[in-house]
């Protein structure tokens, strides 16, 4: 995905087309915006503003007040890796290191073909199966970093066969 050419902003027109004229839906917006986008690109802040009349300090406070809004483009798949204290012992830092060495990404970032973001996590509530690392919404436990090279290979492999 080129990420610096212009957004198409028919999707979100036909999106806030939908709440025209219904108060309180910023979030329903907001948050349909970023399921056809993957993010909230400013672009879709400013017609936000411009069609329903939000103020743009308005939106940017509820866009980063809520962590489950991103305001920079994200990868098709989210990597998460978790780092909590079972996970840490059990090697989830390698694994971690491995992951942003091998995607040449850091915690936050997105690869620069759109198919990964990764982020570094606190906890994935799965100690028992340490260390941990959840694609999207698979979670793979007792992780090895051989286990984790043949599931990246195996997502390009997808994309490619797509």
């Amino acid at each position: 995905m080129d990420y610096n050419r212009p957004i198409d902003l028919s999707t979100a027109k036909t999106v806030i087309d939908r709440y025209q004229g219904r108060l309180g839906t910023l979030i329903e917006v907001l948050q349909d915006i970023q399921a056809a986008y993957r993010y909230v690109p400013q672009e879709t802040v400013d017609l936000i503003a411009e069609e329903l009349g939000y103020s743009k300090v308005h939106i940017y406070g509820v866009l980063t007040f809520y962590a489950q809004f991103y305001l920079a483009p994200r990868g098709r798949h989210t990597f998460r890796i978790c780092q909590g204290t079972a996970c840490h012992v059990m090697g989830g830092r390698r694994i971690y290191d491995y992951v942003s060495q091998k995607l040449k990404i850091g915690n936050g970032e997105t690869t620069e073909d759109g198919m990964f973001t990764l982020e570094r996590v606190a906890c994935l509530g799965a100690c028992g199966l340490a260390p941990v690392v959840q694609i999207d919404d698979k979670t793979f436990g007792n992780t090895t970093i051989s286990e984790v090279k043949e599931t990246i290979a195996g997502y390009y492999e997808q994309e490619r066969k797509a």
